[in-house]
């Protein structure tokens, strides 16, 4: 209020015949005024304000007796003649990227006044905050744009006519930025870890980055932070396995990170040694040791040959040579042992092969201007190239965000005839050609390509046409004929004849043309002739995945090819393109399997996949296809059940799913099962999926996707689930209010109406009111219903039910009746425990809450809990409530109210809060030391125990005496380090004094080290004269050696002679030189350069 204005302020109770008293808190002494009521109100009428009026107010009312009420809130009030100023915070950062939210905090002294937001350049405020929102002072700005940049202020809204001056405001600068393009991530050397090696993860980005980001899939709170990009990751313990993806943030925009990259997946050893790793690694080290070993004998055996009996060498050498026999054939075994039927072949995927295809605006004369196009299936690629004739470049064009590039011709001439495809490039690598477009010239329109499957007798064949322009009609011919065989209108930019039983007579040679829509016609080159021929084939194979064919980038994926035949050779195709093969195994009988493994999916790997198998000439048909679909590409739909999803048994359900883009495909799944339960194509951009007469067992979750065909069955983010109930009744909601159904006079509450059925509005009643609907905002639709200033004419039962938006005959249950009470209405009660607040498990106990007023509803509360536990109606003024055998989740804090009988819910404050324990030892306390755990000499040190009780004694333990230290109720031990016997490890615990029988458990254990005085002087002196003694003995040690080492050749001097005197047959001489005979009493006759040996009896 500005100076000189009136005030009135009120004050209400909810007891008629009191006095009021208003209060200033500046001045209690001065400002105390006194009024009489007006019933259950007073008013205090200021008429001239002045600016020392301005303070803190609040009011209380007191009967005759001066029994007074609690204090009211406390109501501040300004007088001045200029506002204060506000300002204003923008949160997270002033700075925010494309498409995220962000909050404008208006901060402001002034409470109980509505704040507006302005924009530079606007007159109107762009959003306004009432009183009753005033609470968070906060405007929220979604999902931002370029066009939400500026610069932004709050200004005060005010809803009475004052003559207070507006003061000038500070201003936040919004700037919105879009997020730096996604970085690529590769690893080097490889994606695969062998034991013991690590794997560096290079991030690449084209401009300077202030930081990078590395995160792991598996652990999405786990990151690492580097400058330079490249990140090291080691296995140990197989913690490296993981999926990996990378951002970056830049220089201009610190607070702005980039998209993540494409996930890559680390694979390998799992860091611990296998069973097989440790055999293969043992046999390898033993015939390395092995060899070595036996060249070692072999040198030996010529250095020392003289010395060596024939039979000694002999025996050594045989053992050797048995040794290495036995490894070589358990080796041998081993890889026998290792041999499957059943194959598994890794997918190494190419990079997928562009799409090119022509577009138009003139579609009777397409050459007049003309465009190409090619879009490529992976998400990575960064660039396309245009080439003709096979060498000729024309164009490189970047990749846009729908991963594709234009290429303009405009009017074509002579020059622009030739053969056309495009290539795609990725970070390091280049994709296969796309299909050749052939521009023949003006006036005649591309050839189409035309492919079939293999025909198999008796089944249908569908022929397909694809054309490089849209909105062509398509024509198939057949050699020999010379009508069409049939004519279509192109979905997109292809068509599909089907032959729908095929015989010997459909074998032949057949071709297609498209021509434009109206007359006069422009037709194409005839395509290319395809030859269908009907073959004895096997029946064809068995094909699935062992999940769900539906994935996310970088999931595993398993293709199983099986057939009852043996040793067959499988082919995997990709839309009728081989990508991998398994040949046959001969390892045992029986029937033949391969797995075709991709270990890390990528958005280019959709499509649709089939198999094949063969023995020498003969092939088997086809496998039915699969379609793997790899999400998380498009913005994922939704998915409505009509006319909703409660169904009665035996009636139909149609699901909805509603895309974001036209011309997809669609896909139906139901939580529990792999395969989707229903596929359908669509020229728009929604599907109708009918479920007939439906089941009880088809109750359950079900989810939609759609994805484009032409591009690897790229796909949208699964949709959010909806539940589908076939029942005959809705189940029954629950109700409950939040923070709890037991509220303050003038506190906010919500009451939730929650129940298993989504999609489906909920209505409130509220028991013995006719009007209760209307009265409480008719129905929600996410089931809350909020009620603000709670008040007396708020209390009572309500109830809730379902409110479907559709008729329905399905019955609808009543949710469990809520008792709203409102506290703060009649004095608070006491709360006891018995036997205490500490009780042992299995123990019963009792809390007795105790009134004022006879003929009471006593209500018992734990906080935590949004229903009160229990309540009662006794006689008198006391309740008891008897819990039995506690346990302990009954642990907590505990209070009650009560209310009259005759005004049902009003009740009163609540009573003071009684924490109770329920344990066999009360919780351990708390051991810390002052100044610190160091002793210094001559200084002391105490230790300060504490617990969570109050009334209770403490005892200090020292490690290695049996009894207590100390006693002490305030907790405080002080130590000292006498002859160092302060030091060791302290803990402490403590009883209650009405309980002296009950211990806690002890603390922690603390360690007190430090200068030990004398004693520690005597250790030190002990340790210096044991390292002397050591370092003495170890001298001597040496000194003794060297003096055994010079005696050595004399020794061995005389061996020799020993052996040479024992020794009976010797070769006296082995070395090729020839040295001359040092022992003149061999028996061996030696002569230059030969040897002659005495036969060796055996």
């Amino acid at each position: 209020m500005a100076p000189g204005e009136s005030l009135n302020l009120r004050c209400q109770a909810p007891i008629y015949g009191m006095t009021f008293a208003l209060i200033r808190l500046e001045d209690l002494k001065k400002s105390f005024y006194r009024k009489r009521p007006i019933k259950n109100e007073a008013y205090f009428f200021f008429r001239d304000l002045k600016i020392h009026d301005a303070g803190h107010y609040l009011c209380f009312y007191y009967d005759g007796s001066y029994r007074g009420s609690l204090l009211s809130d406390i109501l501040k009030i300004w007088v001045t003649d200029t506002f204060p100023k506000t300002w204003l915070l923008a949160q997270p950062s002033p700075v925010v990227q494309m498409g995220q939210n962000v909050s404008l905090w208006c901060r402001g002294p002034v409470d109980g006044v509505g704040l507006a937001l302005y924009k530079k350049g606007e007159d109107k405020p762009l959003q306004l905050l009432d009183t009753t929102s005033i609470d968070d002072e906060s405007f929220f700005l979604n999902n931002v744009t370029y066009s939400d940049a500026g610069i932004y202020s709050c200004h005060y809204l005010l809803s009475w006519k004052t003559s207070i001056r507006m003061t000038s405001h500070n201003t936040v600068e919004l700037v919105v930025v879009d997020k730096p393009p996604k970085p690529s991530l590769s690893a080097w050397p490889s994606t695969m870890f062998k034991l013991g090696k690590a794997i560096t993860l290079q991030h690449q980005v084209p401009h300077p980055v202030l930081e990078f980001s590395l995160e792991w899939e598996e652990r999405a709170t786990f990151q690492k932070f580097l400058v330079d990009g490249d990140f090291i990751i080691s296995n140990a313990e197989g913690k490296g396995t993981e999926t990996y993806s990378c951002s970056y943030r830049i220089e201009s925009h610190p607070n702005i990170w980039s998209d993540r990259s494409e996930p890559l997946k680390l694979m390998g050893p799992a860091g611990f040694l296998t069973w097989n790793y440790v055999l293969n690694e043992a046999i390898r080290l033993s015939l390395i040791m092995q060899l070595v070993a036996l060249l070692l004998v072999v040198l030996w055996i010529r250095w020392k040959c003289r010395r060596l009996r024939i039979r000694e060498a002999w025996l050594l050498g045989t053992a050797q040579g048995v040794t290495m026999l036995f490894i070589v054939t358990a080796l041998l075994c081993c890889g026998l042992c290792n041999g499957v039927l059943t194959e598994e072949t890794e997918i190494i995927m190419p990079t997928p092969k562009p799409e090119l295809w022509a577009e138009t605006n003139f579609p009777l004369a397409p050459w007049k201007n003309l465009t190409l196009w090619c879009r490529s299936p992976s998400g990575s690629t960064k660039e396309f190239v245009l080439l003709k004739d096979g060498t000729g470049w024309i164009a490189t064009r970047p990749a846009s965000e729908q991963v594709r590039a234009a290429f303009p011709l405009g009017a074509l001439t002579q020059s622009h005839t030739g053969s056309y495809h495009c290539h795609s490039w990725e970070e390091m690598a280049v994709s296969e050609p796309s299909e050749a477009l052939e521009l023949v010239g003006t006036d005649i329109l591309p050839k189409p390509v035309i492919s079939a499957s293999p025909p198999i007798r008796g089944q249908k064949l569908q022929i397909r046409c694809k054309g490089w322009l849209a909105g062509m009609e398509f024509v198939l011919y057949k050699e020999g004929v010379q009508e069409p065989v049939q004519q279509l209108h192109a979905v997109g930019r292809e068509a599909f004849f089907t032959i729908q039983r095929m015989e010997d007579k459909d074998e032949g040679n057949y071709s297609c043309r498209t021509h434009t829509e109206k007359r006069p016609f422009k037709w194409s080159e005839p395509s290319e002739p395809m030859e269908l021929v009907i073959k004895e084939m096997y029946p064809k194979p068995f094909f699935k995945t062992w999940a769900s064919p539906v994935v996310t980038p970088g999931a595993r994926v398993t293709f199983n090819c099986s057939t009852p035949q043996q040793h067959m050779s499988f082919i995997l195709y990709k839309d009728g393109s081989e990508i991998a093969s398994s040949d046959r195994s001969w390892a045992s009988p029986g029937a033949s399997a391969a797995h075709f493994l991709i270990i890390s999916v990528g958005t280019g790997d959709g499509g649709n996949y089939s198999c094949r198998y063969y023995d020498f000439a003969i092939w088997s048909e086809p496998s039915d296809p699969v379609e793997l679909v790899v999400t998380e590409f498009y913005p994922k739909p939704t998915l409505l059940a009509h006319p909703g999803p409660v169904v009665l048994p035996g009636k139909n359900v149609t699901l909805r799913c509603q895309g974001a883009f036209q011309g997809m495909r669609f896909a139906l799944l139901q939580e529990g099962t792999q395969v989707p339960l229903q596929f359908q194509s669509t020229s728009g951009n929604s599907a109708d999926f009918l479920l007939h007469t439906v089941r009880a067992e088809d109750s359950g979750n079900y989810s939609c996707v759609y994805y484009e065909t032409t591009m690897s069955n790229r796909g949208s983010h699964l949709s959010k689930p909806i539940m589908i109930w076939v029942t005959d009744a809705f189940p029954k909601p629950w109700l409950f209010a939040e923070p709890s159904s037991v509220v303050p006079m003038g506190q906010n509450v919500t009451l939730w109406c929650r129940g298993p059925v989504h999609g489906v509005g909920y209505i409130l009643h509220k028991e013995r009111e006719a009007t209760s609907v209307q009265l409480w905002g008719s129905t929600s639709n996410d089931g809350a219903f909020p009620i603000t200033n709670i008040s007396g004419a708020n209390i009572g039962r309500y109830s809730c039910c379902y409110h479907p938006d559709w008729t329905s005959p399905i019955k609808i249950q009543p949710s469990n009746t809520l008792e709203l009470i409102v506290t703060g209405l009649l004095p608070k009660p006491s709360l006891l425990a018995h036997p205490g607040p500490i009780v042992a498990p299995g123990e019963n106990m009792t809390f007795q809450c105790q009134g004022e007023l006879p003929d009471s509803t006593f209500v018992l509360l734990k906080e935590g809990t949004q229903q009160p536990l229990e309540q009662q109606s006794p006689s008198g003024y006391r309740a008891d409530f008897w819990m039995p055998a506690v346990r302990g989740d009954d642990s907590g804090i505990y209070s009650c109210v009560y209310y009259l009988d005759s005004a049902p819910f009003a009740a009163s404050n609540h009573s003071d809060f009684l924490e109770i324990w329920v344990t066999d030892k009360p919780p351990k306390p708390s051991l810390s030391a002052w100044p610190s755990t160091m002793f210094k000499l001559g200084k002391d040190i105490t230790l300060q125990c504490r617990g969570p009780l109050p009334g209770v004694e403490f005892v200090l333990e020292h490690d290695g005496e049996e009894a207590p230290q100390q006693f002490s109720e305030d907790g405080d031990f002080i130590i000292n380090n006498v002859e160092g016997k302060g030091i060791g490890n302290y803990s402490c615990s403590y009883r209650l004094q009405a309980y002296p029988d009950i211990w806690s458990e002890p603390s922690d254990a603390l360690e007190l080290v430090g200068a030990a005085g004398p004693a520690a002087q005597e250790c030190t002196v002990g340790n210096i004269v044991r390292s002397s003694l050591i370092v003495v003995v170890v001298v001597a040690l040496g000194v003794v050696l060297a003096i055994e080492w010079k005696k050595w050749p004399r020794l061995r001097t005389r061996d020799s002679e020993t052996d040479g005197r024992d020794q009976t047959i010797a070769l006296e001489e082995c070395n090729q030189e020839g040295e001359p005979a040092t022992n003149t009493s061999s028996p061996s006759s030696v002569s230059q350069g030969t040897s002659v040996e005495l036969p060796v009896p055996v």
